[in-house]
């Protein structure tokens, strides 16, 4: 029988693929990025609601409890609209890879938010992926805006995974998936009505767009959000972000067979992207001799 420790990892990888997918949903979809996500989080959110009715979950939060997944519910929807944006206004493999920073950012940030040492391993990977989005950029400099809305999507991924650390300690995963899909609907409403977008036109979408954005946020993002925010509490925020650096893998390779020509790169690129893995594999190996040790 594997091991707790092996059906989280494999758990793991399993979500990380289907957050490969989101991408290809993300370019199949024709609206614009933010309206992607306001569809996303509407639909997420009432399908998690109808589990936790389901299952008989009490609603007993306090007005602090809401205003801490309020905050949470912002971070995700600045989240995945820069990184729909990136994919909009580049393609996917760029997107994909560059989303894969939030490593960096997050043993940067992590000594701040929380009382840890800045981990020199940790530190070592990081520049190894650091030195990766170098040969990218000077490689890819016709998606530089593209680029530049990833390394925002990726640092705002930091921010909610260190964020969501500490809130899993308090409360159930399932919970704060709800209420923070349900607060990133909240503020994007807010936002999108003082913009004026907000009109009848706006609920106009073809077939081919609802299909899709039901599987986005089904499939590929109820129940992801659910188990990625649950394994936080077993597996801790850069082991999952890391790992997480495995979806540009699945979602170029999809991107690939489905798209073609527009999602082939250069090879600087390519090698750019191999130096990033890498340091995931290297983190893996680390991590177990480490744990052995012990």
């Amino acid at each position: 029988m594997p091991s707790d420790k092996l059906k989280n990892q494999l758990h793991l990888h399993f979500i990380v693929f289907i957050w490969g997918f989101t991408a290809i949903l993300g370019a199949l979809i024709t609206i614009n990025a933010m309206s992607l996500v306001w569809y996303r989080v509407l639909i997420a959110s009432i399908t998690i609601f109808i589990y936790l009715k389901f299952k008989k979950n009490p609603f007993s939060e306090t007005s602090i409890d809401y205003i801490k997944f309020f905050i949470g519910g912002i971070l995700i929807a600045l989240h995945w609209s820069t990184f729909f944006y990136a994919i909009k206004i580049s393609n996917i493999s760029t997107t994909l890879i560059t989303l894969s920073s939030s490593a960096v950012f997050l043993v940067l940030l992590q000594p701040l938010f929380e009382k840890k040492k800045i981990s020199f391993t940790e530190l070592f990977l990081s520049i190894i992926t650091i030195i990766g989005f170098v040969i990218i950029f000077r490689a890819e400099e016709m998606y530089v805006n593209g680029i530049i809305f990833g390394l925002i999507s990726a640092l705002l991924l930091a921010v909610f995974s260190i964020y969501n650390n500490k809130l899993i300690q308090n409360y159930k995963a399932t919970k704060i998936a709800f209420y923070e899909l349900f607060a990133a609907f909240i503020f994007l409403t807010i936002v999108l009505f003082f913009n004026g977008d907000l009109n009848s036109s706006y609920f106009v979408l073809n077939r081919s767009d609802w299909v899709y954005i039901t599987i986005l946020a089904t499939l590929c993002t109820a129940y992801p959000f659910v188990v990625a925010t649950n394994l936080l509490r077993k597996m801790g925020p850069f082991t999952i972000i890391l790992t997480n650096n495995l979806e540009p893998v699945y979602g170029i390779l999809l991107a690939v067979i489905i798209f073609g020509d527009k999602e082939k790169m250069s090879l600087q690129f390519y090698i750019g992207a191999l130096l990033i893995i890498f340091s995931i594999f290297l983190n893996a190996i680390i991590k177990n001799k480490l744990r052995f040790k012990k």
